[in-house]
């Protein structure tokens, strides 16, 4: 067994010439990025299928996108991968990345109660469902975590025409957690909750919650992935994070989001070839 003095000795001596696999790159990559693309299960889906390919192994770590970014900040992520484009933009406004490329969407879904106080059910038009749910004071559960989701959330009762971090009452309870922890509360509190599809369809604890308003437009739910800088903390690995980000928008790594499906539904859409997304 070999020390690595010895190794050094021997290989001052000519003894013997290094090989490449004794001074090999470590082959991982640490991504930060949302609860949904995790508890949805896509990653579970698509890193095995990346790292067959590549050899390089993702370790994830999974937070609401503000605090994705705040780690891709503070140089302890190479890549961020998230779902807040106004936040991705004022993050390579900062300089932490150089470039950001569009990958997938799905959708927002507001969930509630089978009983359904507010009376929305069936409803595609998710400003006047937030108008109901405040009017009747309806319990609704918030992420109140800076998430995509949450960012969402509140652009929504903007357009509604509600300041809500002011304008609520008892009946809006903001949590502070992820997503799995809002639908949780939701399904204990019979309350409704904004939720990604992925997220939701891969929720196993329902109880009476069901979709109340889906298929309007302004729920749509854009993603994107991002380099973390190397000129900011050189400790990034930015080949291999940057072989990550090239697959996800490749044919093979497309194909792989748009072949994941919970019950033959897909969660997640490609569209990597959009620009503007």
């Amino acid at each position: 067994m070999f020390n690595r003095r010895t190794l050094l000795a021997a290989a001052a001596l000519g003894a013997f010439a290094f090989t490449a696999p004794a001074i090999a790159q470590d082959k991982s990559i640490v991504v930060s990025s949302t609860t949904s693309t995790q508890d949805s299960g896509l990653f579970g889906h698509i890193l095995p299928l990346f790292k067959a390919k590549t050899g390089i192994e993702v370790k994830v770590v999974s937070q609401g996108t503000g605090q994705a970014l705040d780690t891709g900040r503070r140089g302890d992520a190479d890549v961020v991968f998230v779902h807040a484009k106004s936040a991705e933009l004022k993050f390579l406004d900062e300089g932490f990345s150089l470039k950001r490329y569009p990958v997938m969407y799905n959708d927002f879904v507001l969930i509630g109660p089978k009983s359904d106080p507010a009376g929305i059910k069936g409803s595609k038009d998710i400003v006047a469902a937030l108008k109901a749910i405040k009017g009747k004071g309806a319990p609704f559960i918030s992420r109140g975590d800076k998430s995509g989701t949450h960012v969402a959330e509140l652009a929504l009762w903007k357009v509604a025409g509600i300041g809500i971090e002011k304008d609520n009452g008892p009946w809006y309870k903001s949590i502070g957690q992820g997503m799995g922890a809002a639908l949780n509360t939701a399904s204990a509190a019979n309350s409704y909750v904004l939720t990604d599809r992925g997220t939701w369809l891969s929720f196993k604890n329902r109880g009476d919650l069901v979709i109340a308003v889906e298929g309007d437009k302004r729920l749509f739910n854009q993603y994107g992935v991002m380099l973390v800088n190397p000129a900011k903390h050189p400790n990034v690995k930015k080949e291999l994070g940057q072989q990550f980000i090239d697959w996800l928008v490749s044919p093979e790594g497309q194909k792989a989001i748009a072949d994941y499906k919970i019950g033959g539904e897909q969660l997640f859409y490609p569209n990597a070839s959009d620009a503007g997304a």
